[in-house]
């Protein structure tokens, strides 16, 4: 999953897994003013220089102040998302995106960059669904198309990771395993330590004492 963010025709780059989007306009010109339109398209570009110079703090201070002027333009609240993300903020970004899908729930970029955040989580599950509905809207969207594919191979790896623990005589499964995690960059958890054994202790008896030796312990496959 690669990660990109694409804002208006600026790319911010995010450090997540899967490819994050541009979330298209959805202002009617006709509600706002000639002096207006250009104020917020200025604060929208100031905010984005911001964002490209790592100024978050900065940026999402400028955002604010823009959606508190146009609250029901969503851009300003979709990059105010993408700082968030970017800051590691993951959940305040989560309910950035769903206050922006209540209002506009036919941008399929939302829910693309929604389900991103989803994936970080590993809700995967929670990932497929808005890939899924961000599809349902936009066809033709092929970052989602991408997205969609390493969730199902992130879920693909999940399950045959429980498969294994539930029967490790399995010999099927380990090779697609790796091959999933192979496609996708992954590293097999490294294996868990044995557990400590306990020193021997004598056990009384009535000549003398006994060490009794400690079970060997084997190393969990």
């Amino acid at each position: 999953m690669r990660p990109h963010s694409i804002v208006f025709a600026v790319i911010v780059a995010l450090c997540s897994q899967l490819a994050l989007a541009q979330a298209p306009s959805a202002t009617d010109p006709r509600e706002m003013s000639d002096a207006a339109r250009k104020a917020y398209t200025k604060g929208l570009k100031d905010a984005r220089g911001l964002l490209a110079d790592r100024n978050y703090a900065e940026a999402i201070v400028v955002l604010d102040s823009l959606s508190a002027g146009r609250p029901r333009e969503p851009q300003a609240r979709f990059l105010k998302g993408v700082a968030l993300a970017d800051t590691g903020r993951t959940d305040d970004a989560i309910s950035v995106y769903l206050a922006l899908l209540a209002d506009f729930p036919e941008l399929p970029e939302v829910r693309n960059n929604l389900a991103v955040l989803y994936a970080q989580k590993g809700n995967y599950e929670g990932a497929r669904d808005e890939l899924m509905a961000a599809l349902l809207a936009a066809p033709d969207y092929a970052i989602a198309y991408e997205n969609l594919g390493d969730v199902y191979a992130r879920l693909a790896g999940v399950n045959y990771e429980k498969a294994i623990a539930r029967d490790a005589k399995n010999k099927t499964v380990p090779p697609k395993l790796k091959l999933v995690r192979d496609v996708l960059g992954m590293r097999a958890p490294p294996p868990a330590a044995p557990p400590a054994v306990a020193p021997a202790v004598a056990t009384p008896v009535a000549a003398p004492a006994v060490a009794t030796p400690a079970a060997a312990v084997d190393a969990p496959k």
